[in-house]
């Protein structure tokens, strides 16, 4: 297999910062392309920090035809529920993602990654998360439960080997703002009908409703991926930046399908929790961004 960008399973990093670019008209797609690829050479693991990158996908196809998956296509419109739930597009060109032991390596990375892009590619989102109590969402739930396990996640989240852009992987960017006041109206066993999960130890309810969060996003039904959620925000303002691999884009597509009612009932978690943004990026393989 391709070697892939280790950053993606480079768990128990608490801190991270989530940067979008967008390339101005008039500027050398291949330019972009040859300094995010220089990014990693100097920055992974540098100062304690891991890097991945991505592009959005008719950027990369672009720049490497031949290895960009079939079909693979940017966040170009609003997922539209049939009740007008929306979940909006704002796909950007370039993602780049710095993660760390502490924030101060990673806001001095964060510095040199934007000096080294600049008068390529424009920073237009910048998000900065961090870990909440280990393992656990603002919600107070367990995250990544059915995360697959570390040695078998390259299997299943990687684009397999012999087909275009083998060792990369898609990933779906979101930042989803939460109605904490909502949320901690409802009392634990109202949460966990939501959630589909009890709260205390993430076990999947035997009962769980139709519409709760685990149904609707199953991957027994809708295939692997694997999330590397962090919370952002302040006490006023915050959430959930959602981090979803996968080998392709379909788990992470029809999952927003589901949540977002299409062919079936609305997620009940999204009723406390709202989008901001929405994005698809292919997180080529290292080999792959040595090519460049």
């Amino acid at each position: 297999m391709a070697l892939p960008q280790t950053g993606i399973f480079a768990l128990g990093v608490l801190a991270h910062t989530y940067l979008e670019f967008s390339v101005p008209p008039g500027v050398d797609e291949r330019d972009v392309g040859t300094a995010v690829a220089r990014l990693s050479e100097s920055r992974t693991t540098m100062g304690g920090v891991n890097l991945v990158v991505g592009f959005r996908p008719e950027l990369w196809r672009s720049l490497r035809p031949d290895r960009s998956p079939a079909g693979l296509t940017g966040y170009n419109a609003p997922v539209v529920g049939s009740d007008n739930y929306e979940m909006p597009a704002t796909q950007r060109d370039v993602f780049v993602w710095v993660a760390g032991g502490s924030y101060d390596v990673v806001f001095d990375a964060e510095i040199e990654v934007t000096a080294a892009l600049a008068g390529l590619a424009t920073l237009a989102e910048e998000t900065a998360g961090w870990t909440y109590h280990r393992d656990l969402d603002l919600t107070g739930f367990i995250d990544g439960t059915e995360n697959p396990l570390l040695a078998d996640a390259p299997h299943l989240v990687l684009v397999p080997d012999g087909e275009p852009g083998q060792g990369g992987s898609v990933l779906l960017l979101q930042k989803w703002l939460h109605d904490t006041a909502a949320w901690t109206a409802l009392n634990v066993s109202e949460q966990e009908q939501v959630m589909g999960r009890t709260k205390p130890d993430s076990v999947e309810l035997a009962d769980r409703p139709e519409s709760s969060h685990v149904a609707r996003t199953d991957q027994d039904t809708f295939g692997h991926i694997l999330r590397r959620n962090t919370a952002y925000g302040s006490p006023q303002e915050h959430g959930t930046v959602f981090i979803g691999f996968a080998a392709s884009q379909r788990p992470l597509a029809a999952m927003l399908k589901s949540m977002a009612g299409i062919g079936g009932i609305r997620d009940e978690l999204t009723r406390f929790a709202r989008p901001l943004t929405g994005a698809y990026y292919f997180v080529p393989s290292s080999d792959d961004l040595r090519g460049l």
